[in-house]
């Protein structure tokens, strides 16, 4: 009898360690995936080489996977956003900062000081500018346009497409 309470009370702690231990996004190979598992669990914490929580070193060979998540408004508890940048807005939705990382990818530095995409006219960054979920889905499907004439075997479609402004004709841009 006491085998068995031993062997249960083993499987028990097992199972309770092993349900705890959360497998880290590893910045230089990050899984789309698991970072966006931590981004809505509020636990995303990977870190840069000089020790500042950062989003991981994504490349175009993971917009695919991204852009799987553009239309997922749900309201994250934080968005690691470069040092310098604003964290004005309540908080972030996860759609909308897929499509900044997206950005980000595509033009080589952050896409702009804060994870949300404004109206064309906006005079600043406050929330009267900031765009609705509803809007964010539109502009996650110009996003999606885009992506679908790009073929990353092709290096003519690289040059023609990758530079385009997925928002270009939109009322909608970065700030």
């Amino acid at each position: 009898m006491k085998k068995i309470r031993l062997i249960v009370w083993s499987i028990l702690l097992l199972f309770i360690v092993a349900s705890c231990t959360e497998e880290a996004v590893d910045y230089y190979n990050p899984d789309v995936k698991l970072f966006v598992k931590h981004l809505k669990a509020g636990t995303y914490n990977t870190k840069n080489e000089k020790g500042a929580v950062v989003v991981p070193m994504f490349s175009y060979k993971h917009i695919a996977e991204l852009l799987r998540y553009a239309d997922d408004m749900t309201e994250i508890p934080s968005f690691p956003l470069p040092t310098l940048s604003s964290h004005y807005g309540g908080k972030p939705r996860l759609g909308e900062c897929i499509l900044w990382i997206i950005e980000s990818i595509r033009i080589g530095q952050p896409a702009s000081m804060g994870c949300k995409i404004v109206h064309k006219d906006a005079m600043n960054y406050e929330g009267i500018y900031f765009l609705t979920s509803e809007q964010v889905v539109e502009a996650a499907l110009l996003y999606r346009e885009w992506w679908r004439k790009i073929d990353t075997q092709d290096s003519n479609s690289l040059l023609r497409y990758w530079p385009l402004d997925p928002l270009a004709e939109s009322d909608y841009r970065w700030w």
